[in-house]
């Protein structure tokens, strides 16, 4: 047996032998259409470490305007890079220039969604197509204050909640400004409110936070749905978490006024008007019972003590083109309960001012097509029938949005016309009631 188990592989050894001999040529341009189709298809498409090929988006570097910006990995000639590569990105402003922010663009639900870096320094990772670039504005828009940014103050859902201080040179003890933006309460952060938030504090009159809440909806990446609930009790935390940090950056926590533009014009009137329906009894849980609980609430509070406290401190407000009735809300939140709406609306809580003063600015665009002038004037009205004081301010001449801040150039044109002599009335509205001796 052993024998026939040699003689087998002997012939085998033989076999080969001969195929070699006769068919060296054969194998090798095989053995090279092997390797050379191999190495065509990893130039094809780059390999992921299980073998699959790697999806590549589109990239453009957009050239800033007063600075520079340099790359690394340099973005290749075809402008396209595969996915999970991390670009660095490194801006320098030019001389009398500084750095505003660096930003990478993506499509969004009002056209170009600007995501924001505060440091010259940021990376990107390249999850789907983007472009980025950096803005640089004059070197003296940024002084006499400094900026504390992305201070928590909750996270209730996926999305921490955040804002940013601008805290005059040496402030002591000054009144509080508190800025909310907008977006349809459905996009952007505290960063498009930063050209306002200069304007306000650069006469060292004030200390201003800009304060970030969560989405309406799924947007923000949580199983349940916010509701506008959930988004004025985010308001309410924050100023909640404000009044405990005051001190820290040079504020006044029992001096507050509240603003903000577009959604955030709602906000701030409901923050204002509403700031006494602060409770844990829940909103809409119990029949007739619509209550808000902040998302933070101080170690050591209850939340009657927030409450006292904020309705103490909230003085005065300016919503900017905001929405104040249930007709526009439903808009955006769809087919509601008459009481729900009701308790979201802010003309359905003014206060008499013998219970309490709560003077606002309002102010809007001529040609605004989002917030009509009937809809504004109706809740002027409202306040002056209430005994309030309300100064309402049409702008001539300019659109909605007038008071955001994006690395654009027409949006910080638009912002120089109109948004910084605006801020300036805002400023004086507020002076009447925190600085009455001028």
């Amino acid at each position: 047996m052993l024998f026939k188990k040699n003689q087998f592989k002997n012939h085998i050894i033989n076999f080969i032998n001969h195929l070699w001999k006769n068919y060296s040529v054969f194998f090798a341009l095989l053995l090279m259409v092997i390797i050379v189709a191999g190495l065509s298809q990893q130039c094809a498409a780059p390999a992921s470490s299980t073998g699959e090929s790697v999806e590549s988006f589109s990239v453009v570097l957009e050239e800033p305007e007063n600075g520079s910006i340099v790359v690394r990995p340099a973005i290749p000639d075809t402008a396209s890079v595969p996915a999970g590569t991390v670009l660095t990105v490194t801006a320098t402003p030019d001389p009398g220039y500084a750095f505003d922010s660096g930003f990478y663009v993506v499509p969004g639900r009002w056209g170009r969604m600007y995501h924001e870096s505060p440091t010259p320094r940021f990376q990107v990772v390249i999850d789907q197509d983007k472009a980025f670039s950096a803005s640089f504005i004059e070197e003296e828009a940024l002084e006499g204050f400094s900026v504390t940014h992305n201070v928590v103050f909750a996270k209730p859902g996926v999305k921490e909640l955040k804002y940013d201080v601008y805290s005059p040179d040496g402030a002591d003890n000054l009144p509080c400004v508190v800025i909310i933006h907008g977006g349809g309460w459905t996009t952007n952060d505290e960063d498009i409110m930063r050209g306002l938030a200069r304007e306000l504090v650069r006469t060292g009159d004030y200390v201003v936070f800009s304060i970030d809440y969560r989405w309406l909806g799924d947007l923000d990446g949580d199983e349940v749905p916010n509701t506008m609930a959930d988004l004025i009790e985010d308001v309410y935390g924050a100023v909640a978490h404000i009044q405990e940090h005051a001190r820290e950056y040079g504020g006044d926590p029992m001096r507050i006024a509240l603003t903000g533009d577009s959604a955030g014009g709602h906000l701030s009137a409901a923050g204002i008007n509403m700031v006494t329906m602060i409770g844990d009894g829940g909103f809409g849980e119990a029949p007739g019972v619509y209550q808000y609980m902040p998302s933070y609430v101080p170690t050591g509070k209850s939340v009657d003590q927030v409450r006292n406290d904020l309705t103490t401190a909230i003085k005065v407000a300016a919503p900017s083109y905001g929405v104040f009735a249930a007709d526009m809300l439903g808009d955006i939140m769809g087919e509601q309960p008459e009481e729900v709406m009701d308790a979201v609306s802010p003309i359905k809580h003014i206060p008499s001012v013998n219970e309490r003063a709560i003077p606002q600015l309002l102010l809007r665009g001529t040609n605004d097509f989002l917030i009509q002038h009937e809809g504004v004037q109706a809740y002027a009205d409202a306040l002056t029938a209430a005994g309030q004081r309300v100064s309402y301010i049409q702008v001539e001449g300019v659109g909605h949005a007038f008071f955001d801040w994006k690395p654009d150039a027409r949006t910080k044109a638009t912002f120089a016309e109109y948004g910084v002599p605006y801020a300036a009335e805002m400023k004086a509205f507020f002076d009447t009631v925190f600085y009455p001796e001028r």
